[in-house]
């Protein structure tokens, strides 16, 4: 699992032993038997002990995603003859301390036969059960760890958290402890994450990290932290195919710089967002788009008649554009998604339609700017251009976001309907550029099978963002009725 060995600094210590925590389907088995499998490919001999699965169940689970446990020795712990006996239940001489030593000494025995270096005993709850104090219990894994620690074994105990919320016997004894959580939003898909607790000597990346489970195991997405990566480039600007876009803008937008489009619904925000990115393809570089409320056939067939062939765009191997699907996937997938697009892919024009279906993946609003935060300032050092996209609610007159990100945007272009002459028009103004000049004007704009087209600074009129404007001078200035 590459993405919790980078949470860890490299993985779990040789030699310690390691705590997973987390309630039933949260992935525990799963993380184990990959850690164990690691082991195995690596040369080492592995021991999985079950106390909770039967063997079969095991291989059945391995088989799921597509694994075997070639390498790995199973020793499941069958529970003693004398609990099926329904007589010896009842008898006042059984005792819970004889189980507990005998389930000890056969751990020990299956340890001493395959002498493996890599160990999962699954799961503490039944020694605990066992143990039925928290002082015997403590000792007991107390005698666990210093055998272990003696053959220098690295072991990974799992705890399903069936005790006491308070019991942090194992958090004490363990070198490090790693949680699983499971979150069920209201509506979509459960949501996993995992953090890091404690471990002794190893810096880690704290805080909580998306995880999922798919056919061939455990991915996990660590936190981007956007200090972490830096590289060097030159700050050009960069033109998109709209000329007048151009001049809006004064030139165009600086590489590793981020735009943020904001207007009501229909106003052409993702066709602009287009324009940017037939600009960076016509220099050579990639590009990617990520797509969260339109699907994709419909936006093809849309900027077909506005002259951009998104088709012939991503048969190029030059842009890729991905569905989004908010209710499914998670906001650290996403980001690593992104990334890998930015290292791997290249790309160096990167388009977020649209802050709205986002938000949707996110549990609330102070984490959507958190993300974003980190996002474009990982962007922005990577030498991407970032572009995003927020619907706002409302046609015309006052305008209200779901989420402000303004402050985080480099350059902020604002679109708007307004009424005059009996025609509903839009209007284009750049309110915000931290990388240099721009026009103060207010223009409008028409996206036609020619692409984006822009009008004179409309002069003449006054209220334009209001949505109805009122005329101030003697001529309108306005775009012609009939499309070009």
């Amino acid at each position: 699992m590459p993405g919790l060995d980078d949470i860890t600094s490299g993985g779990l210590t040789r030699g310690r032993l390691f705590l997973l925590e987390g309630s039933p389907g949260t992935g525990k088995t799963t993380i184990a038997t990959q850690f164990l499998r690691a082991g195995a490919e690596a040369g080492e001999r592995s021991l999985y002990i079950t106390l909770s699965e039967t063997e079969d169940e095991l291989r059945a689970g391995a088989e799921s995603h597509g694994w075997t446990f070639d390498g790995i020795d199973i020793f499941e712990l069958v529970p003693p003859e004398s609990l099926l006996d329904e007589e010896q239940q009842q008898s006042l001489l059984y005792s819970s301390d004889l189980e507990l030593g005998e389930t000890t000494r056969r751990i020990f025995e299956a340890f001493e036969r395959t002498n493996p270096q890599r160990v999962v005993l699954d799961s503490l709850s039944e020694i605990r059960l066992l143990a039925q104090s928290s002082l015997r219990y403590r000792r007991q894994i107390l005698a666990l760890k210093h055998y272990f620690a003696r053959s220098g074994v690295t072991v990974l105990m799992l705890d399903d958290l069936s005790s006491e919320a308070n019991d942090r016997t194992m958090h004490s004894v363990a070198h490090g402890v790693i949680r699983l959580e499971e979150l069920s939003p209201e509506y979509g898909s459960e949501r996993r994450r995992l953090r890091v607790i404690k471990y002794r000597g190893q810096r880690y990346r704290g805080g909580y990290h998306d995880f999922v489970i798919d056919t061939g195991g455990v991915r996990v997405f660590p936190r981007l932290v956007a200090a972490e990566h830096k590289t060097e480039f030159s700050r050009d600007v960069l033109e998109s195919q709209s000329a007048g876009l151009n001049a809006l803008l004064g030139g165009g937008v600086e590489r590793g710089s981020s735009t943020l489009i904001l207007g009501p619904a229909g106003t052409g925000k993702s066709l602009l967002t287009l324009t940017f990115i037939a600009g960076a393809l016509a220099r050579g570089e990639h590009a990617a788009m990520f797509v969260f409320d339109e699907e994709l056939g419909l936006l093809f067939e849309r900027a077909k008649g506005v002259g951009f062939d998104l088709q012939a765009m991503v048969d190029s191997k030059r842009l890729l554009i991905e569905q989004v699907d908010a209710a499914e996937l998670t906001p650290g997938e996403l980001s690593q998604k992104v990334r890998h697009c930015v290292e791997n892919g290249g790309a160096k024009t990167v388009v977020i339609d649209s802050l709205n279906g986002y938000q949707a993946a996110m549990p609330e609003e102070q984490a959507l700017v958190l993300h974003m935060h980190e996002l474009l300032q990982y962007l922005n050092r990577q030498g991407a251009s970032t572009f995003l996209t927020v619907a706002q609610h409302g046609l015309v007159g006052d305008m209200k976001s779901p989420v402000d990100v303004t402050y985080l945007a480099d350059t902020v272009i604002l679109l708007r309907y307004f009424e005059a002459t009996g025609r509903v028009r839009r209007a284009i103004s750049v309110i915000k550029k931290r990388t240099g000049a721009h026009e103060d004007t207010i223009r409008e704009y028409r996206i036609d099978k020619r692409g984006v087209t822009l009008g004179e600074p409309l002069m003449e009129f006054q209220g334009v963002l209001r949505g109805v404007p009122t005329l101030i001078g003697e001529t309108n200035r306005l775009l012609e009725a009939d499309p070009i």
